[in-house]
C-alpha cells in the first residue's frame, strides 16, 4: 500500500510501527520514524531516516539484518518477515536467471562472509546480477571488520531508502 506523507502523519503509532517495519526491522529505527513524525514531504522523512539509521547501535544493525534473506534465498524471509518477501524478492530479481555455478559460488560466499563477519553479506541488490552480487561479495571478503560493517551499514540505508519510495506517494 502507498500512503503520501499526510497519511503517514495521521496513523496511529502502532499502524505507522507496523509500516516503517516493513522498510526497515531494526525495532530502534522503527520507532525513532514513529517519534519523528510529522514530516513536513519525502524529502524531510529521507532526511530524518538517514539521521535516524546513522544512530541505530550494533544490535539494532543485526536485527535488520535479521529482515533479510540471504542473497539468492528468499524463502528464508518469507517464513520469517512474510509482509516485506514481495519487496525484498522484486529487490533481488537479478538472481532469476542466474546459473547454478552463481548460486551456489553465492551460496559458498555468504557462508563464508557470515562465518567471517557474523552477520549476513547485505547489498543493496535493486538492478544486479547474481553475477554483479558474486563479484561484489567477493570483493568484500577481505575487507577488515569494522570497514565492512560500515559498508553494509550503508547498503541497508539504501535498501531502505528505496522501500520507503516503494512506501511513499511522490
Amino acid at each position: 500500500m502507498k500512503y503520501s506523507v499526510e497519511e503517514i502523519n495521521n496513523l496511529t503509532d502502532q499502524e505507522c510501527y507496523d509500516t516503517f517495519q516493513n522498510c526497515c526491522t531494526a525495532s530502534s529505527w522503527v520507532a525513532a520514524m514513529v517519534y519523528a513524525r510529522p514530516f513536513a514531504n519525502v524529502e524531510d522523512l529521507k532526511s530524518k531516516s538517514d539521521g535516524i539509521w546513522s544512530q541505530v547501535d550494533y544490535e539494532g544493525w543485526i536485527e535488520a539484518c535479521e529482515g533479510h534473506p540471504k542473497i539468492g534465498d528468499v524463502d528464508s524471509l518469507a517464513k520469517k518477515y512474510a509482509s516485506t518477501k514481495q519487496w525484498a524478492g522484486n529487490e533481488q530479481q537479478g538472481m532469476d536467471s542466474a546459473d547454478m555455478e552463481v548460486i551456489e559460488a553465492l551460496a559458498k560466499g555468504n557462508e563464508d562472509y557470515e562465518h567471517k563477519f557474523g552477520y549476513i553479506f547485505i547489498v543493496c541488490a535493486t538492478g544486479k546480477s547474481a553475477s554483479e552480487m558474486l563479484e561484489i561479495l567477493n570483493s568484500r571478503l577481505p575487507n577488515e571488520p569494522k570497514s565492512e560493517l560500515d559498508i553494509a551499514r550503508g547498503e541497508q540505508n539504501k535498501i531502505t531508502r528505496i522501500r520507503l519510495d516503494k512506501l511513499i506517494e511522490q
